[in-house]
């Protein structure tokens, strides 16, 4: 018994051996580690304490510090990066003493220190190239539309002119009938950029959330609208629209006379495009909500569905809410697009009612105006009302754009491109 008990006892004492042997392989272990991970380990050590200074208002928050503690808090934090802070200098000086992980925490290091640097001065370039170009423009516009006309051949005037006046404004306003034009402009281009943000909506949602036969065919369509350019296919859209007809139907109605309904040099021709998802940029739109969509929880709509909402129900009632910012975005997209396009409108208007199409033709009707009828000249004659209308021109979408300007960014944050 005695001769067992003693062999018991070797037993259980037995494995007690290896864990001694795992314990030094540790410490020797942890003595062969590179000089980083000591500092890395006393760093964590430190920051333990100073966690909670995030910020001043995140510190008070989470425990309430007095002034004294917070300054003392920073101080202990500055002492930290003093005494485990290496220079760039010290890096390459000592680069060659390193072991391998030391020199491949040290590169990844020196890499982010130098990138921290080099970004901005980068951006700044880009930023200042692109005002360039952009603002350059605006401020010479600005600067021939507030000067008389004979200051144009002054070689001494550069951007501020010696004489302002603002009577350019004015005698432009009333050579275009510009209060006209501004209204019909703004029912036609309204009108149909609230047209194509509904249909392009409906069209987006039932791409990204319902599957159905041909959905990948008409998808290609989709992505052929934004690829194909419009002077490809204006030509038969002009046809169909100047002989209108709903598979023959007008036409017998109308008793064999001239064949279907002719809805050039109307508006009517712009809403029938947008109301049917084929306005100027339709191809995008659908893409941009689809995106959007896609991007939103499934669960939302298997609640909505659980609730007794039908597809139709879900749309308005859930999607729409959560969408508000992509329709902002896609209106005021559209809007624009509309605004500029002159080549559209020119097409399917005769007479010059748009802003665009009126600013194309501004040189004429200025001259026309100011010399009773006749255009005389040439357009370096009539630079300064020139500048003065296509001022006048990009006010409102100007204006449009700073009181929207928020929620317009968030809209393309969270249209979601990127989620294809």
């Amino acid at each position: 018994m005695a001769k067992k008990d003693n062999n018991l006892e070797k037993n259980n004492t037995a494995p007690v051996t290896p864990e001694v042997t795992d314990t030094k392989e540790a410490v020797t272990e942890n003595s062969e580690a590179p000089a980083q991970a000591v500092i890395e380990n006393h760093a964590t050590e430190a920051l333990k304490d100073t966690v909670v200074k995030v910020s001043d208002d995140d510190a008070r928050e989470e425990k309430k510090y007095t002034k004294k503690e917070l300054k003392e808090l920073e101080k202990q934090r500055k002492a930290l990066h003093k005494q485990y802070h290496i220079s760039n200098i010290e890096i390459i000086r000592n680069y060659k003493t390193y072991s391998d992980a030391e020199k491949k925490h040290y590169r990844y290091i020196f890499g982010r220190r130098v990138s921290d640097k080099v970004w901005p001065v980068f951006r700044f370039i880009i930023l200042f190239g692109l005002a360039f170009v952009i603002l350059k423009p605006m401020l010479f516009m600005i600067s021939c539309s507030l000067r008389p006309q004979y200051e144009m051949n002054d070689p001494s005037i550069m951007w501020i002119p010696k004489t302002l006046i603002f009577s350019n404004f004015s005698e432009t306003w009333q050579a275009t009938h510009m209060g006209s034009v501004l209204w019909n402009t703004i029912s036609v281009n309204v009108i149909c950029s609230l047209l194509q943000v509904v249909t392009c909506a409906i069209t987006g949602y039932g791409f990204a959330r319902f599957k159905f036969k041909g959905r990948g065919l008409l998808f290609v369509i989709v992505i052929l609208q934004i690829i194909v350019p419009t002077q490809v296919i204006l030509i038969p859209q002009f046809m169909q629209f100047r002989y209108f007809d709903v598979f023959g139907i007008i036409s017998m109605f109308k008793g064999g006379a001239e064949p279907g309904l002719n809805l050039t040099d109307s508006p009517m021709a712009l809403y029938l495009q947008a109301f049917f998802v084929n306005g100027i940029r339709a191809g995008l739109f659908i893409l941009l909500f689809r995106q959007f969509f896609r991007g939103l929880p499934k669960e939302l709509e298997d609640a909505a569905h659980l609730d007794g909402c039908g597809p139709f129900a879900t749309f308005i009632r859930i999607m729409v809410p959560n969408a508000k910012t992509s329709f902002l975005t896609v209106f005021i997209f559209s809007l624009v697009w509309y605004w500029n396009d002159s080549y559209v409108s020119n097409m399917f208007f005769a007479d010059a009612d748009t802003i665009a199409l009126q600013i194309g033709n501004l040189y004429t009707t200025i001259s026309s105006w100011l010399n009773g009828g006749t255009p005389t000249g040439v357009a370096a004659d009539f630079m300064v009302w020139i500048e003065a209308g296509c001022l006048i021109s990009l006010l409102p979408i100007l204006i449009i754009y700073c009181f929207l300007q928020r929620q317009f960014i968030e809209g393309i944050e969270r249209s979601g491109i990127t989620g294809m």
